[in-house]
């Protein structure tokens, strides 16, 4: 047994004394863990530092960044921050009080970090020296500031406060605060895991003497978001470097018209006159009529004659040198797992370019180079997210290799470029890479944020597998082996299914579906990036589209059926595990999979493809994905065609719902829901359950009445592995 001292979220901060009334008295931050044996647990997991957002001074001398830790006895996390030396010298915390402290900036001058800093619900922007001292706060706002940004000039702040919205919840009677009815009257009305009551707004105010207030409501009036939930932040707005034009995302729609598009744009607000200006649309643009209750994929706003930005348009940046505003932009309304795009636009000429069409895969984040002509940016190719290049050219050269994905947040500093990376095996650190014509990046490691775990304890081996699909293609999964692996002896295999239902199998590392955590119990896991997953081209990414049961089914069942060929894989003790669309996996193949698998776990399932349509808050995400409304003939997108499902004959998605092959099911299932997920409603885990116990199947359901989509609580965090894994052992490990 190891005394380990860590970075983790356990008692007290040992660097710094208890603040009282704060946190019950206690800081969470710089703790002891007592590590038994070198496996990983629960426990570890939620003791590691989390990396979160950092800046680089103006003289590419230092780096200011946050790290989050969660304390488990508590309940509740803490982030501070840090500064170090651009080379990863001289780390140093430099909050110690017991508020969470974040979003750090420079100013201008590179002299002071500007931060937000408070309880939920009260924040304000502060400043202090670079050596922590002379904290002073900056903001005296009426209400908490969520966001902010600085002027170049110093001269200004953009600010993020919630303001209230009345668009489709009536507000209620002034003599009757206290009831807790709301009357509703279009969609929207709920929104992730909240009910919309409010939305957040950007404002710009004045900084004088040091000091700012509420300031001015650039969107005064407007019932739209910015930036848009439910996880929009500070990237999508900026300032030119004049200070003078501020650029931001917003969809500038409300109830169904939001509730079905995902028609955002760019808009670009003149501090000294007051006019905006939308960046994305000509002046004469009307939108065609939309049938909202099938797929825009065939309607006329996907087929226009000229590019009028109807997708997604989001996180606008200045060149340099003021000539050019740069976002991410998606082609087509309704789709928001559409292949990302840097766009470009030429302030002068108006002309737009995409910069970005060699790389068939999307782009995650982006930054300018110093000479306003070129980018660097973060993509998914065969499951890693790497680091390119491009120019205005659309010149496109990959600049990273290996086994790990880097972060969407890029940062200059100097000639250097500042990234977090990842991978199955480590969490986020801070990296440096500088580069060399015609070669490939030189990365240097500068933080080692959880090195004490890195150390101590064993992680699994992490192997690129191709397997061969039943339509004659290859898929690459990931296997990852059991610590201290024996090929000699048979190990139970779990198979990994993703959710999205687009989003990659790379080269991730999560705090709860963490695949090395399952190999740290003695499983096999093989994590398959089947059909419908980006970095495999276009034609892969949308197979899946309208086809929820068919293809990619199929390349599930060919991942676990190829490492059973593996004389160290155990047939006969198989799981099923996944969550979001990865739960609808689980749900679809417990009546599907040919007595391969003795346990199922599914994580915020889909269990009624219909209940989904009617229940879900984005409701383009249906429309798209299965085709129309559940009451529409077929579920073809073309209303010509009705009869027909469409042009490749996929599966109606509402004739092979899971809950239709109830009657299959043979095999135990531990269902797992959130009952403020408002994205995939509890109900779906509840009525899985109660089909499985009505059927007489051993089943458990693991229900929080707190938690959302994820499980964000380092209480129900432990519940949730530590029931994960009571189950599998249960039914793999007999």
């Amino acid at each position: 047994m190891n005394l380990i001292h860590v970075m983790t979220a356990a008692l007290t901060l040992a660097s710094a004394s208890p603040v009282s009334g704060a946190n019950d008295g206690q800081i969470i931050g710089k703790n002891q863990i007592t590590l038994t044996g070198d496996r990983l647990t629960p426990e570890a997991l939620w003791a590691m530092g989390r990396i979160g957002t950092f800046a680089v001074s103006p003289d590419a001398q230092k780096i200011v960044y946050t790290v989050s830790y969660y304390s488990v006895q508590q309940n509740k996390s803490h982030t501070v921050l840090y500064l170090m030396d651009a080379d990863g010298a001289n780390p140093t915390l430099l909050t110690t009080t017991a508020d969470n402290e974040s979003e750090p900036a420079f100013t201008p001058d590179g002299q002071k970090i500007t931060f937000l800093s408070g309880k939920s619900g009260s924040s304000q922007i502060w400043e202090m020296a670079l050596d922590g001292t002379s904290r002073r706060q900056v903001s005296f706002c009426h209400k908490d500031v969520e966001g902010y940004k600085f002027s170049p000039d110093g001269k200004k702040v953009i600010i993020v406060h919630s303001v209230d919205t009345y668009t489709s919840i009536e507000k209620k009677y002034d003599d009757l605060p206290l009831s807790s009815g709301m009357v509703i009257t279009d969609l929207n009305y709920k929104h992730w895991d909240h009910y919309v009551t409010t939305i957040p707004h950007i404002f710009v105010a004045d900084v004088q003497d040091g000091r700012t207030g509420d300031g001015i409501d650039l969107l005064n009036g407007e019932p739209f978001e910015c930036p848009m939930l439910p996880f929009g932040g500070s990237e999508q707005f900026n300032w030119s470097p004049d200070s003078r034009y501020i650029v931001y995302t917003s969809r500038k729609k409300t109830g169904r018209d939001y509730a079905i598009s995902t028609d955002s744009d760019i808009y670009r607000y003149d501090t000294a006159t007051g006019q905006t200006e939308n960046l994305c649309k000509p002046s004469d643009y009307k939108e065609p009529e939309i049938d909202p209750s099938r797929s825009m994929e065939h309607q006329a706003i996907n087929h226009l004659d000229r590019d009028c930005n109807v997708g997604y348009d989001t996180n606008p940046a200045y060149s340099p040198d003021g000539k050019y505003v740069a976002w991410l932009s998606m082609a087509r309304n309704g789709y928001e797992s559409d292949r990302t795009r840097l766009c470009v636009l030429d302030l002068k000429t108006g002309a737009k370019t995409y910069v970005t069409e060699a790389f068939q895969s999307g782009v995650d984040g982006f930054c300018w180079a110093a000479d306003s002509r070129s980018f660097y940016f973060t993509g998914v190719w065969q499951a890693r997210s790497m680091i390119h290049s491009t120019n205005l050219k659309g010149e496109v050269r990959p600049l990273t290799t290996g086994d790990f994905d880097y972060g969407a947040g890029l940062a200059l500093c100097g000639k250097n470029l500042i990234v977090t990376r990842h991978s199955i095996s480590a969490p986020d650190d801070i990296y440096s890479l500088s580069f060399k014509k015609k070669k490939n990046a030189e990365v240097r490691q500068l933080t080692r944020e959880n090195q004490y775990f890195q150390e101590r304890l064993k992680m699994g081996e992490v192997k690129e597998r191709w397997v061969a699909t039943t339509d004659g293609k290859k898929e690459l999964c990931w296997v990852v082996y059991p610590p201290h692996f024996d090929p000699s002896k048979k190990y139970p295999v779990l198979l990994f299914c993703e959710g999205g239902p687009q989003s990659p199998v790379s080269q991730f590392w999560s705090y709860r579906w963490n695949l090395q955590i399952m190999a740290a119990n003695d499983y096999i896991v093989i994590a398959p990036n089947r059909r419908g997953l980006p970095g495999f081209g276009m034609e892969w990414l949308e197979e899946i589209s309208g086809d929820y049961s068919g293809q990619c089914m199929q390349d599930y069942l060919s991942a676990i059926d190829d490492i059973c060929k593996e004389p160290y894989a155990d047939k006969d003790r198989l799981g099923c595990v996944g969550a979001s669309f990865g739960g609808y996996s689980v749900y679809y193949l417990a009546g599907h999979h040919d007595k391969r698998f003795k346990c199922f776990i599914s994580h915020d399932g889909i269990f009624n493809t219909q209940q989904q349509y009617y229940e879900t808050e984005e409701m383009w995400f249906p429309n798209w994905d299965l085709g129309a409304g559940p009451w529409r003939k077929g579920i073809s997108a073309d209303p010509d065609n009705a009869e027909k499902v469409d042009d490749q004959q996929k599966v109606n998605p509402f004739t092979t719902s899971p809950h239709l092959y109830v009657d299959r099911w043979d095999t135990p299932i531990l269902c797992i829901h959130g009952e403020k997920d408002y994205r995939i409603l509890s109900s779906q885990g509840q009525s899985a359950f109660s089909a499985a116990v009505m059927r007489g199947i051993p089943a458990e359901l693991l229900l929080y009445p707190d938690e959302n989509h994820w499980v964000l609580k380092p209480q129900n965090g432990i519940l949730w592995q530590r029931t994960f894994f009571r189950w599998l052992d249960r039914w793999l490990k007999k």
